[in-house]
């Protein structure tokens, strides 16, 4: 393990070693079985980290603020309109000013093309670390969520492991690419054998899949692409069936909406679960958009683990915040 993280940014896992993200893993489940016995520490005690949504949240606003209460700090909610954000505030007066009152700053800003860019002029303004609650390009403190769960299932040496991470349809809005862009960031790391599924027009940016491709070849792993839903679901350890929008091929929100309801066979059932192995499990990042990405029987079924992996959110976050604040 690698202890040394205090004052370490979080934006993506690819900016961090696998033997610091192994720290992080570990004391998570140190922490987990702590908050078991309702045992909790004061290590971050008199700190205060600032969150600044843009966008609505539920599991994150929660689990950041729970996490910062039980290990004896505080959060700070920030929306946007009240700030001088409001009125045109660079990024870079913003951090230079918060990182003056506060042990870490963490942000969620998913408009494509402008959210991942903020947080690095955050980072150039800031004194104290920047924390990624999910920006366009990546949603990591998720992902090492999503990987912490399928290490308490499958044990901690996940190579050869098949995960399969899907497109479904889901034609209420359109999401962000961040989720599926760090679980094959994440997975391919740790020497899994990852299949990427999804209809032509929602492709993932060219440079995140190049990435993917790079880590499998480095860890043992493998990285392929489908244009078949069945491909990453046959003989499948993990399938993470989710929905995000046609971001890369097109910004035009209706087109978007349209191409969503094109394929609205893509949805996870129990016929696909079947192709799976007998010990699958079916995970999910929520809110799960129920009857379009997925079925009732396959989300309350005794594959879903979906309500595990919200809670390690929680894990993972207080010992990311232990570690680097």
């Amino acid at each position: 393990m690698e202890t040394k993280l205090k004052g370490k940014h979080f934006i993506t896992t690819q900016d961090w070693t696998v033997q610091e993200l192994d720290t992080v893993f570990e004391l998570a489940r140190q922490l987990k079985l702590e908050f078991a016995t309702g045992r909790f520490n004061t290590w971050n005690q008199g700190k205060s980290l600032g969150m600044i949504f843009f966008d609505a949240s539920t599991r994150t606003r929660t689990s950041f603020e729970a996490a910062m209460t039980q290990l004896g700090g505080h959060s700070i909610f920030f929306d946007p309109s009240s700030m001088q954000i409001s009125h045109g505030e660079a990024a870079i007066d913003t951090a230079r000013v918060l990182s003056s009152y506060l042990q870490a700053i963490a942000v969620r800003i998913c408009k494509h093309n402008v959210g991942n860019a903020y947080l690095k002029d955050l980072m150039r303004g800031s004194s104290v670390p920047i924390v990624n609650m999910q920006c366009d390009k990546y949603h990591p403190n998720q992902i090492m969520a999503d990987y912490l769960t399928i290490t308490e299932r499958f044990g901690r040496n996940t190579k050869g492991l098949k995960i399969g991470v899907s497109w479904t349809s889901a034609p209420k809005y359109v999401r962000p690419i961040s989720v599926p862009q760090s679980l094959i960031l994440l997975m391919t790391r740790y020497g899994m054998d990852v299949t990427l599924a999804y209809p032509p027009e929602f492709k993932l940016l060219p440079e995140i899949e190049d990435q993917a491709k790079q880590n499998a070849q480095q860890s043992g792993g493998s990285f392929a692409i489908s244009h078949d839903m069945e491909d990453a679901f046959r003989d499948a350890d993990i399938v993470v069936p989710k929905s995000w929008g046609p971001l890369v091929h097109t910004l035009d929100e209706p087109e978007g909406k349209s191409l969503i309801a094109k394929y609205d066979d893509w949805i996870c059932d129990s016929r696909r679960m079947e192709l799976t192995r007998d010990r699958s499990i079916y995970m999910h990042p929520l809110p799960a958009d129920r009857g379009f990405e997925v079925t009732d029987e396959v989300i309350d079924g005794p594959h879903s683990v979906v309500y595990q992996e919200a809670e390690n959110r929680l894990h993972v976050q207080k010992a990311l915040l232990s570690l680097i604040m």
